[in-house]
């Protein structure tokens, strides 16, 4: 599984949507899932499948898809 399938899945799994809505306008409180609760779950299952362990500073500015792929780099990951 690719990094991009990988996150994509994540967001997949957490808020119930289809790929063809992860862009650059799924940002933060887009959908009612994607609540103060439903981002720590998110970054929980972001952290898992990756093997990593986000620094406060990344969770809070992590605010959208295309910010998370930006944000994921700090931790060596690169989402083609």
């Amino acid at each position: 599984m690719t990094n991009r399938e990988k996150y994509n899945q994540t967001f997949i799994e957490c808020f119930s949507v289809t790929e063809d809505v992860l862009n650059e306008e799924f940002v933060y409180q887009c959908i009612p899932a994607w609540d103060s609760v439903g981002h720590m779950g998110m970054i929980a299952s972001l952290e898992d499948a990756f093997d990593i362990m986000m620094d406060i500073d990344d969770i809070v500015d992590f605010s959208s898809y295309t910010v998370g792929i930006e944000k994921l780099k700090n931790y060596d990951i690169v989402i083609d």
